[in-house]
């Protein structure tokens, strides 16, 4: 199995630095097996990542905790992420982006093993934390990888093949464990998503191929790191990416978890197994981000982030009427949307940054999920105070401030270079 232990040590080209490798062009098996392994890591992460999220009302009859208390298996799984992208990412540049992606992918799979062991409910909370932690070991290092091998011209439509590759997994976790759990219960829902994301890791660890374009960066110690993230601080193209991500994936996220209660009231009263099937929009975004990424070649990233941020709009828009069809329709517009501006943004972050792209990465990631998090859980706020459509207005505003900011911050400039 290629790249176990390759990701460490610099290629023949890498010595003399990642400036003078162009990266694998589109086309070649090289280029081909990085798109697959990385589509095959996004599986592996956002399967355990979110897989709970489907039996939580068994978690909470069988573990005796309210439902607030059995979501707290997914708050603190992408706790723990957000707090370990950073770490990860200064690892990385010691150890190599394949052996750090390895070594999470593979601590998270034994810890996701170990989860329908747990005795009592604080067990399972440390465990998923724990899970949490070692899959901050990908998102970020991921797309600094993509930048590093894969040739620039073509660096956005293999971060939308990863981003693919992460909605695809999102989606598989939930579903899986939504039909092992009503058969068996929570454990051995929590079991199969575990054997799901360990089988794509392994294809993974076969396909991603050598590193060329990584060369070993030397201990800088605390400085060092804190000059090398106050530099992207700086960088007003980076913090405009970065309120990108914060913004648009806590409306997304807000949108995803009270669309539901939405439609289990007047007029709608759906049961919660229809409901379940909402997720499915999310292969909207598996499409809508390999699209993205192709289209930033012939219109540029700023176009198709602006471009994406408008169709979330839309989408939202159509939400706000009392057809469940309009409803629905509008929903696949929205997640296309997002995932389209999400592919870009994540992939933009490594081709700004000439120098700390792990780290560059590792801060959107560090927003990614604090957006999550904070609009998220505020969302809920808006919503059972005002309503839906209030709730759905603000995620729009959010939308529309994010297109401005990328608009205003990001240059017009030919296709080619973003």
């Amino acid at each position: 199995m290629t790249g176990s232990a390759t990701g460490a040590a610099p290629g023949p080209d890498a010595a003399a630095g990642p400036a003078v490798w162009p990266g694998h062009p589109k086309g070649s098996p090289a280029y081909r097996k990085i798109l697959a392994g990385l589509a095959f890591a996004g599986v592996a992460t956002f399967a355990q990542l979110y897989s709970t999220q489907a039996v939580l009302p068994m978690m909470a009859a069988e573990l005796q905790v309210t439902a607030a208390e059995a979501a707290l298996t997914i708050s603190l799984a992408t706790v723990g992420l957000a707090v370990t992208v950073l770490p990860w990412s200064f690892l990385a540049d010691r150890i190599g982006r394949v052996r750090a992606m390895m070594w999470g992918i593979s601590a998270a799979t034994a810890l996701g093993l170990l989860v329908p062991l747990a005795s009592s409910f604080p067990m399972l909370l440390g465990l998923r934390m724990l899970e949490g932690a070692a899959l901050g070991g990908i998102p970020a290092i991921a797309i600094a990888y993509l930048n590093e091998e894969v040739n620039k011209a073509h660096a956005a439509m293999a971060a939308g093949t990863y981003v693919a590759g992460t909605t695809l997994g999102g989606l598989a976790g939930r579903l899986l464990a939504g039909f092992v759990g009503e058969l068996w219960g929570w454990r051995a829902a929590a079991l199969a998503v575990s054997v799901l994301a360990a089988v794509a890791a392994a294809l993974f660890v076969a396909l991603v191929p050598q590193a060329r374009g990584f060369t070993a960066a030397a201990a800088s110690g605390f400085r060092g790191a804190l000059r090398t993230l106050a530099g992207h601080g700086r960088n007003p193209r980076l913090l405009a990416l970065y309120v990108q991500a914060f913004l648009l994936m806590g409306g997304f996220v807000a949108v995803y978890n009270y669309l539901g209660f939405r439609l289990s009231g007047e007029p709608f009263s759906l049961p919660a197994t229809v409901i379940s099937l909402i997720f499915l929009a999310y292969l909207s975004g598996t499409v809508s981000s390999r699209w993205a990424g192709g289209l930033t070649e012939r219109f540029g990233r700023r176009t198709v982030l602006v471009a994406g941020t408008v169709l979330m709009v839309a989408g939202l828009a159509l939400t706000l009427t009392q057809l469940l069809a309009l409803i629905m329709a509008g929903l696949l517009l929205f997640t296309a949307g997002f995932f389209a501006a999400h592919s870009v943004g994540a992939g933009w972050t490594g081709v700004i940054a000439t120098t700390g792209r792990a780290q560059a990465a590792s801060l959107y990631n560090l927003a990614y999920y604090l957006g999550s998090s904070v609009i998220g859980w505020a969302g809920g706020l808006v919503f059972q105070s005002l309503g839906w459509t209030a709730l759905a207005l603000t995620v729009m505003g959010l939308a529309c401030t994010t297109a401005v900011i990328t608009a205003v911050v990001h240059p017009a400039r030919p296709a080619a270079s973003g």
